[in-house]
């Protein structure tokens, strides 16, 4: 990437929507953070006062043995309670929903809660990693914290000091008045804080508060990433039903590829292989006519049997051509959103395209999103009496976004055999995901997600 492109980067990172998303998810996400220590404060500070019958809890400067012991088994009891109740499970489930909502993190849920049985519930693996979670994101939470309100907030307000300044700080000349502290990453009040006295002073807060304002989008990622890591990690759906899914994923790409090995073969044996044969018979059958030497015997037949030989190899070259687009289109050489342009341009219904992709995906990934594309393309134009397609391809948080949407009649089901259920199995071959909205009698929209690299 050369100087201007990171630059512009840069200018224009607090006005993309990725970066409001970001900030309105460390915002969103604050009661996640501090939940577990005010749980604690309460219920403990309740145990304190209940000993003793509402006497305090130290007596003559010293922590009270029963009060400590109080607080201890509160906390105990409030973890338990936390896990076998699924109360952890419940407010992680909102903060994962938030992830994928605003930062396109999408986590599968865990497994469902055990049975009933107490000790069931306490040995719920998900229910005690989302306790986790809650305990860990107190110390991220204070970094998204200082993230929004120093860089967005403090950057903000920085920008007013030139403006302000006049209509506030024009008393009478001689009149001492302080100086007015402006907030920075590496000072608030105190020892080593920044100041401004005069209104030339105001254009230095100015500064900062731009330069504060353009690395906040950066900082606030930098935290956001650490969170995104503990919700991958934490909220899942766990090692065991990672490795279960992937078996799953394994199996059925060890059946798609030999579905597609099979049908390669079947169109290879109904196909050319026969317009082969026939060249073959043609040929022979010819070279008979033509005889062995002098004269020919039967040329207008030869000609003709020629003829027909010619034709074949031309049927199965186009065949074996068909055969080779299906295996790997070559217009994706160029690119997938010159492949995709291709198909839009050659699409029944006008399909307009728009691609946003900073770097290239990997060619297994491609593949996949060209013959999407190229399946709900017919897919639309065989069921949907759509009038308009939309295709947008996109990057969102490192993963392969791919919509497909049309203004059709709806109604599009995978279970009716309209291919979806495969392009959904297809696109879990390389952990990725296929959502599909189409309401009766409403628009169609298909996104298929997945991972830039198999």
């Amino acid at each position: 990437m050369d100087a201007g492109s990171v630059a512009s980067s840069v200018l224009r990172g607090p006005f993309t929507g990725r970066a409001r998303r970001e900030v309105a998810f460390c915002v969103l996400t604050l009661p996640f953070g501090v939940f577990i220590p005010l749980a604690g404060f309460f219920a403990t500070a309740d145990a304190g006062l209940l000993l003793g019958s509402g006497r305090p809890w130290v007596a003559n400067g010293n922590p009270s043995e029963q009060a400590v012991a109080a607080a201890v088994g509160v906390s105990v009891l409030l973890t338990v309670l936390l896990v076998a109740t699924g109360a952890a499970r419940g407010l992680t489930a909102a903060c994962r929903g938030l992830a994928a909502r605003l930062l396109g993190e999408r986590v599968a849920a865990p497994a469902p809660m055990p049975s009933r049985r107490l000790a069931a519930r306490l040995a719920d693996g998900p229910g005690w990693r989302a306790l986790a979670y809650l305990m860990l994101k107190l110390p991220v939470m204070l970094l998204e914290l200082y993230a929004v309100v120093v860089f967005w907030g403090a950057g903000l307000a920085n920008l007013t000091y030139p403006f302000w300044w006049q209509f506030f700080r024009n008393h009478p000349p001689g009149s001492h008045l302080s100086a007015v502290p402006v907030i920075t990453p590496f000072g608030w009040f105190g020892q080593g804080r920044f100041t401004v006295a005069t209104f030339p002073g105001t254009f230095a807060a100015f500064a900062a508060g731009a330069g504060m304002l353009l690395a906040a989008p950066w900082v606030t990622r930098a935290v956001v990433a650490a969170d995104r890591r503990l919700i991958r990690g934490l909220l899942g759906p766990g090692f065991s039903a990672r490795l279960a899914d992937l078996e799953r994923t394994r199996a059925a790409a060890v059946d798609d590829a030999a579905a597609r090995l099979r049908r390669l073969e079947r169109d290879l044996h109904d196909g050319a292989q026969i317009r082969l044969a026939t060249l073959a018979m043609n040929l022979g059958m010819a070279k008979k006519k033509l005889g062995d030497s002098g004269v020919v015997p039967d040329a207008d037949g030869a000609r003709e049997l020629v003829d027909a030989a010619l034709q074949g190899a031309r049927d199965a070259l186009g065949e074996l051509r068909e055969l080779a687009r299906g295996i790997h289109p070559p217009v994706l050489d160029n690119g997938l959103p010159d492949a995709l342009a291709s198909l839009a341009a050659s699409s029944a219904i006008p399909a307009q395209l728009a691609c946003g992709l900073p770097a290239r995906p990997a060619p297994a990934i491609e593949a996949i999103a060209y013959f999407c594309v190229a399946e709900l393309l017919a897919n639309a134009a065989k069921h949907s009496a759509a009038s308009t397609i939309k295709i947008d391809l996109s990057e969102r948080a490192g993963r392969l976004m791919l919509m497909v949407a049309d203004d059709g009649r709806g109604g599009a089901d995978p279970a009716r055999g309209s291919g979806l259920a495969g392009l959904a199995q297809r696109a879990a071959v390389v952990d990725g995901s296929l959502t599909i909205t189409s309401p009766p009698g409403g628009s169609t929209r298909v996104t298929v997600e997945m991972p830039r690299h198999a």
